[in-house]
Order: C-alpha cells, then sequence, then structure tokens
C-alpha cells in the first residue's frame, strides 16, 4: 500500500516537473512573442471596454440582476472552454497574463458584458429573438472574426456548434435575470 502511494506521488511529481517547465517555456514565449503586441493589446481592450461600457451605460437600478445574470454567464462560459480546451477543440493563439487561461477577457469580460447589456435592453423584444441573434453573432461573426485575426483556433470545432450552447447560455441568464424574486429586490 505504502509503495503504491510513493509510486503515485513519484508520477504526480514528474507531471508537475513538466507542468513548469512547460509554464516556464510559455512565460519566456510570452515575454519575446506576445506582451506589448497588436494582439496582446486586442485582449487588454477585450478586458477592458465592455467593463467600462457596461459601467457607464447599465440601469443602475438593475445592477444586481445584471451581475447576477452575468456572472452564472461567466462562470459556464469559463466551464465550457476548460473542457473545450481540455479536449482539444479549439485554442487561443494569445494570452494576457501568461498565468491566466488565454479565454478569460472573452469569458469574463466580453460574453457576460455582453449579455448583460442585451438582457436590459430592448426588453420588450421576445428573448428567444434575442437569443437566436445574440447566437448568430458570437458564432458567425465574432468566432470567424476572431479566427481570422488570429486569436481564436478552432481545431476541430464548427462555428455553428456553439449556435444552441450560445441560445441555450443566454436563455439561462434571461430566466435569472427576469426572476420575480429578483424584480422585488432593490439594487
Amino acid at each position: 500500500m505504502r509503495s503504491d502511494i510513493e509510486e503515485l506521488a513519484q508520477k504526480v511529481e514528474k507531471v508537475n516537473e513538466l507542468l513548469h517547465e512547460a509554464n516556464a517555456e510559455l512565460y519566456r514565449f510570452w515575454l519575446s512573442d506576445m506582451l506589448f503586441k497588436w494582439h496582446w493589446w486586442i485582449n487588454v481592450a477585450l478586458t477592458v471596454v465592455p467593463w467600462i461600457v457596461w459601467i457607464i451605460i447599465r440601469k443602475k437600478e438593475s445592477t444586481h440582476r445584471l451581475l447576477y445574470a452575468g456572472s452564472v454567464m461567466a462562470l459556464i462560459s469559463t466551464l465550457l472552454d476548460t473542457l473545450g480546451m481540455s479536449l482539444g477543440l479549439w485554442g487561443y493563439n494569445s494570452k494576457l497574463i501568461p498565468i491566466i487561461p488565454p479565454f478569460v477577457p472573452w469569458d469574463l469580460c466580453l460574453i457576460p458584458v455582453s449579455t448583460m447589456i442585451l438582457l436590459q435592453y430592448f426588453p420588450r423584444i421576445n428573448p428567444w429573438i434575442k437569443a437566436i441573434v445574440y447566437a448568430l453573432a458570437g458564432s458567425f461573426i465574432v468566432q470567424p472574426l476572431a479566427e481570422w485575426i488570429g486569436l481564436y483556433n478552432p481545431k476541430v470545432w464548427k462555428h455553428y456548434y456553439s449556435f444552441p450552447f450560445v441560445i441555450v447560455l443566454y436563455m439561462l441568464a434571461n430566466y435569472l435575470f427576469t426572476r420575480k424574486e429578483f424584480m422585488e429586490i432593490k439594487s
């Protein structure tokens, strides 16, 4: 029993050493080939600009409900991106900071903020129509554009695969945003 534990610990340590070496190489590569290059600046903009826009245009009385729906959107997007990258379905060709995942500007900034903006504007439009428009824009405009400029590598993922996922995610965010329990809460 003890030898099994020691053998497992040695294998884990070897993998951790390889991971450390890969991270050190990534850091060197990031310093020389990514930092302050045009794609790095795009990642900075994708991280900062959406939040500045949201802070300026958000309806203050809806802040908590919007953040709730946006946070769920960010969490699920992050989980799906982690899964997709781990399975080798897609990847990103640029990193904002070498120690954080490359999808942070997208999953923690652009996706939740664009969702929150869409939730608060045009409230009379059917949410299914907004979800479909959002999915069309994300799947067939944003993803191909990100691929074309070299930020995103779909590998085996097809853009149209994202379409139903985006619809479901938007409808979940819409459900959370419009729940009656939250409509009564004062922000």
